[in-house]
């Protein structure tokens, strides 16, 4: 018998005692799709637990169950909330601002207010959790947040954090195009495609030089073409078909690179 036979009990057994973690989102995935009152009712007892592991369990039970419009929707965030001004435990602090970065569609000032507290962090867990939280949160003082994080030390975090700013929210003022064109030269990669992205979605006119830098170095992803279809820079046609005749003619690379470069391509040629 699947698990997906199994009985709310016994994947609740085996994500509090199995050793392993290798079936853990196995199982957490067969649980949200039971969104019954057993099952949500089961993850409010385990997030008061003294154990860490249950709270854990119960958080990312509850950060995906049922279907949107979620059926425990605000009593659930109500919970989130309340274990923001308790829980110490960076992990479990991470599956909890990831948890309510699921759920942040209708988050109050104060709730807001309250996430953003946790940019100070010194722990990364916290601080990867925050950028999750507020993806999407369209609030003055989440997009300051954001901004802050968008200088992280560590990659992953500027990386989400400038996708956040880039493209996740269509706000435009001077702070937030400061904040993504002091990445268009990061040294990660991904952090930089997501800062040209986010000014190309804001016609920023210096844009266009950092594209065409980028395109010459020969070494970009594809959110690069997205970037050029958002200026409708048709100025970068020869370059573009170039590119494609030298990734045919070699035979190799990646094939979704070159399908999204034949996209870009049709695209800026309807124009």
């Amino acid at each position: 018998m699947g698990r997906q036979e199994w009985t709310e009990e016994k994947l609740f057994f085996r994500l509090l005692n199995n050793k392993s973690d290798s079936t853990y989102w196995d199982n957490i995935r067969v649980l949200r799709r039971r969104p019954t009152t057993h099952v949500f009712e089961k993850c409010i007892l385990l997030t008061h637990s003294k154990d860490k592991k249950a709270r854990k369990v119960g958080i990312d039970v509850l950060a995906q169950l049922g279907e949107t419009p979620r059926p425990f929707y605000t009593a659930t965030n109500k919970r989130f909330f309340e274990l923001l001004n308790t829980e110490k435990d960076p992990e479990v602090l991470m599956a909890l601002l990831y948890a309510i970065g699921h759920n942040n569609d209708s988050l109050t000032r104060p709730q807001i207010d309250k996430l953003c507290e946790f940019e100070y962090s010194d722990n990364a867990l916290i601080r990867e959790g925050l950028v999750n939280a507020l993806l999407g949160v369209d609030n003055t003082r989440a997009i300051d947040t954001l901004i802050k994080l968008s200088t992280d030390k560590l990659n992953h975090i500027r990386d989400w954090a400038t996708f956040g700013l880039g493209s996740q929210v269509e706000r435009d003022n001077w702070k937030i195009r400061e904040a993504l064109w002091n990445r268009v030269s990061d040294k990660h990669k991904d952090t930089k495609a997501e800062a040209i992205v986010g000014l190309a979605l804001r016609k920023d006119d210096r844009v266009k030089e950092i594209i065409l830098r980028e395109l010459l170095s020969g070494d970009h992803g594809t959110l690069l073409f997205e970037a050029i279809i958002a200026v409708e820079g048709k100025e970068f046609l020869p370059i573009l078909k170039r590119q494609l005749r030298n990734e045919v003619a070699g035979k190799e690379g990646d094939r979704d690179w070159i399908d999204r470069l034949k996209n870009c391509i049709a695209e800026l040629t309807k124009l």
